[in-house]
């Protein structure tokens, strides 16, 4: 992304070169074969460029309750049956075009979880994906023209700087040295999985338009974006099995040029695919993934694997790189494997994994927010800020969206029907996303020195190579070639010529010099021409001798060929062998791998497992421990219950037996007096009855006091247990108590026939806990009418407590019993002295109503949460005389 040019300043003191030139961001589809175990599908592929998606049944999206069909149109649709090599054709290779011609780009997949984001982007043995695909074709571009490791240094703040050879030289010795300590030189590095099974051979792409007067050095990163923070999946940690440090996260920074880019994050320099894929395979081992209900091996985070080519020109003389850092041009590509969105619901997820789940769906939410407002400016002409901080992801690749390269998404989907509802939030970010535009990235300035000097310098080598060797090589063993073209070559001194002009016509002396000179020139070319037959004699020799010694050494030679093509015939075939057996090994190290990340998912689901069930093991004892004691505490509480009611039955019987008792004896005792009277009635000279007096109206309760108590006309029955004291109704209530007289609305509408008025007390028709609270006494009020036709009343006394639980109990001790006999048949008429005698016998021997008076003790519990509440103690029955 640095493309500083000589002679121009820097980027960040000028404006970014405007241009009115856009692309639409490029969004292609990939529909993932149904598996077995589905059988709906809900999606279709209609054309090279639409899809349509069907409601599954029971799933009615339409107002009207029909069958709703929507179409979603891309730049490409790959169905089921497209291959990997289709697919990286389309999508990747203009790509890596753009990224060895010096520009930018970006390509990432996005999908529900499960719809085969990790396959398209990686691949598996024999199927590559666009990872492997795209390093592969780059280095069948660049391969031949890399600079030697260590010539490009990454400067730590995403430049790159150019060293001399003496550095670079001193650069590789200290690698050598410490890979040397590291490891032993007889252990070989194992390459990792199938690079060379990933694209076959007839998948070879390279690039034809690359500039071969520029050397190049292509260097990896690998991060994750996890929990919306940034780890390096290349950094070598110590790992301290006791005490394992966590890995420390990055930060993202701007550049010189305003580009993000993530700070100390490692740049691993490689020379060929197969070690580029070994560093990206080191990486993904990394990588956190995790097994949920919808995928065993669900990638929970995003990952991010950046390729960059830097590219220096060579010098004029095409040997060497320029030694200028504003030279270099640095492009980059990243290829994204974005984490699937999820929901918890159908993926079961617990902890942890609901932690990541949310924080992948809030980073793609924040990817749909940016796209939505880049949208929306460019169609509304809006200048809305746009939220690229509120993620790692946006923030990360802002500068392609700004215009620093082209932008590329692979929608990947799953036609099941369990995925229709997401799915269907995919195909509407789609479809957004093709609105948004990005600027056509600038093409880069042509160097100014003349092409095609790496050529004419290694030609201009070669033809110096030869020309040395031909001049080169020894003759025989006196003879050398050298000292013959020296011969050859050669040429003695001609004598110079006399002076030739004539001045004197009488001048003898000047033409016999000249003669004389011309004729010693002569001398001396014959003898040239001699030594020159000579030497070509020799040379002729020479060379005869050197074509029997060719030709012999051509016999040897092709002997040994013949023996060295059998050796290389029997080397091939046990190289074949080896390359079978290190495919197999490597296959199998691969599913090892697998296995054992399997085996470590399955190891921490099983440990938290284990950890649920003793849990609930200790949570079941406990309750099994609990419920024990409670079943020995209701035992008790049961048995003492029981028994409790037990004695109160008995006492109740033998009250009842007593009452009952009472009961006839009173009847026989009326009907005694019945017969008496009948018999007197019979006797001669006994005086008429009175006369019959009808029952007048009830005399009411004061009146009532103020009357003494009527008698009834049979004794009462004879003592049967203690005598009882007379009952004095407001003996209690005399004393100042405060009592709570409770009067049910259910009592007989009888006047004040046989209800005392207690003063100072409380008048309720139900107990409640504020009347108990003011009160120390309560007393209960009953009447009814009994089998003989007479008024009975109750007074049912107790005291009032305090509670441990913050109520109010009610402890009854005392109950009394007030009859009233309505009589209705005329009496007979008697004589005055009778009847003036009667009165005084009945006063004498007459016996009160029947009085009883117990000692109960009952409980009674008012709270905000129970009800009336009676427990039944002890019943004694005591009758005064």
């Amino acid at each position: 992304m640095n493309r500083q040019i000589k002679g121009k300043t820097p980027r960040r003191h000028q404006k970014k070169p405007s241009n009115s030139q856009k692309d639409p961001v490029g969004v292609y589809c990939r529909v993932r074969p149904l598996g077995p175990e589905d059988q709906e599908c809900c999606i279709e592929v209609i054309s090279s460029s639409t899809v349509q998606l069907h409601a599954p049944e029971g799933f009615k999206v339409n107002r009207n309750g029909e069958y709703k069909e929507t179409q979603y149109s891309f730049k490409r649709v790959f169905g089921v049956s497209v291959s990997q090599k289709e697919l990286f054709e389309c999508v990747a290779k203009p790509l890596v075009d753009d990224l060895i011609s010096g520009k930018n780009g970006l390509l990432f997949t996005y999908g529900v979880t499960g719809s085969g984001k990790t396959f398209t982007m990686t691949g598996s043995p024999g199927l590559g994906g666009l990872l492997p695909r795209s390093l592969d074709m780059i280095f069948n571009s660049v391969g031949p023209y890399q600079a030697k490791r260590f010539v490009f240094k990454s400067d730590e703040k995403n430049g790159m700087e150019v060293q001399t050879e003496v550095d670079a030289l001193l650069e590789r010795q200290k690698r050598d040295n410490s890979l040397n300590t590291a490891k032993p030189s007889s252990s070989r590095q194992k390459t990792d999985p199938e690079i060379a099974d990933m694209i076959k051979q007839d998948e070879v792409y390279k690039v034809d338009a690359v500039d071969e007067d520029s050397s190049y050095g292509v260097f990896v990163s690998y991060i994750e974006i996890y929990n919306n923070y940034i780890y390096d999946l290349l950094e070598d940690s110590s790992e301290d099995p006791i005490k394992p440090k966590p890995p420390q996260s990055k930060l993202l920074r701007e550049d010189f040029n305003h580009n993000m880019y993530v700070s100390g994050c490692v740049e691993m320099e490689v020379k060929s695919a197969e070690e580029a894929f070994q560093v990206f395979w080191k990486g993904q081992k990394r990588r956190k993934v995790a097994n949920t209900r919808l995928n065993r091996e669900s990638s929970r985070s995003h990952s991010v694997f950046i390729i960059k080519l830097a590219q220096a020109p060579l010098d004029a003389d095409g040997d060497n790189i320029l030694q200028d850092k504003t030279q270099v041009v640095l492009s980059q590509l990243c290829l994204v494997d974005l984490a699937g969105s999820e929901r918890s619901t159908r993926t079961g997820a617990e902890g942890t994994r609901i932690r990541e789940a949310g924080n992948i769906n809030q980073s793609l939410l924040t990817l749909r927010t940016c796209i939505e407002v880049l949208r929306e400016n460019q169609l509304c002409g809006t200048n809305k800020m746009v939220p690229y901080r509120d993620s790692k992801v946006t923030h990360l690749f802002k500068n392609y969206f700004d215009g620093e390269g082209k932008v590329k998404m692979i929608v990947c989907v799953n036609p099941k029907a369990d995925d229709y509802e997401e799915t269907l939030l995919v195909m509407r970010f789609a479809e957004m996303t093709q609105e948004v535009e990005v600027a056509r990235p600038v093409d880069r300035p042509i160097c100014g020195f003349t092409p095609g000097r790496r050529n004419r310098n290694a030609a201009f080598k070669e033809e110096l190579t030869r020309r040395l060797e031909e001049r080169g090589g020894p003759v025989d063993a006196h003879t050398d070639l050298s000292s013959v073209l020296g011969a050859m070559g050669t040429v003695p001194p001609l004598p110079p010529l006399p002076a030739c002009v004539l001045t004197d016509p009488h001048d003898d002396s000047t033409l016999p010099r000249l003669i004389e000179a011309l004729q010693n020139r002569q001398r001396l070319r014959q003898n040239m021409l001699e030594q020159f037959h000579q030497a070509a004699g020799a040379l002729k020799s020479v060379l005869h001798d050197w074509d029997n010694k060719r030709s012999s050494r051509d016999d040897h030679i092709h002997q040994q060929n013949a023996k060295l093509q059998e050796k290389e015939r029997v080397i091939e075939s046990q190289r074949a062998e080896i390359e079978r057996l290190e495919k197999k090994t490597k296959t199998q190290e691969h599913k090892i791998d697998i296995l054992q990340k399997t085996t470590q998912v399955y190891e921490v689901d099983k440990r938290s497992l284990q950890q649920e069930l003793e849990t609930r093991e200790q949570r079941l004892n406990r309750e099994l421990t609990e419920k024990r004691r409670m079943e020995q505490r209701l035992q008790g509480a049961m048995s003492d219950t029981q028994h409790k009611w037990e004695k109160e039955c008995m006492r109740r019987v033998n009250a009842m037996q007593l009452e009952m008792q009472n009961k006839l004896w009173v009847k026989d005792e009326k009907l005694k007096q019945l017969k008496a009277i009948v018999t007197e009635s019979k006797t001669p000279g006994r005086p008429e009855p009175p006369p019959r007096q009808t029952p007048s109206k009830r005399p009411s309760r004061e009146e009532k006091r103020g009357q003494p108590a009527k008698r009834s006309a049979s004794p009462s029955p004879l003592p049967t247990a203690a005598p009882v004291r007379p009952l004095h109704r407001r003996s209690r209530s005399a004393g100042g108590e405060k009592w709570v007289d409770h009067k049910p609305s259910s009592n007989l509408d009888l006047g004040t026939v046989l209800q005392p008025v207690i003063p100072n007390a409380i008048q309720v028709s139900a107990p409640n806990e504020k009347a108990l609270a003011k009160c120390d006494r309560y007393v209960l009020t009953h009447q009814e009418v009994a089998s003989d036709g007479e008024i009975q009343t109750k007074l049912i006394k107790g005291e009032v407590m305090k509670t441990r639980g913050g109520g109010q109990a009610v402890h009854f001790t005392d109950i009394e019993t007030l009859r009233q006999e309505l009589t209705s048949a005329p009496s007979r008429k008697r004589k005055s002295s009778e009847g003036a005698a009667a009165p005084k016998q009945q006063s004498d021997g007459s016996w009160t109503d029947v009085e009883t008076r117990c000692a109960v003790s009952v409980e009674m519990r008012v709270g905000s949460n129970l009800g009336p509440g009676f427990e039944h103690h002890a019943v004694t029955k005591r009758r005064k005389p």
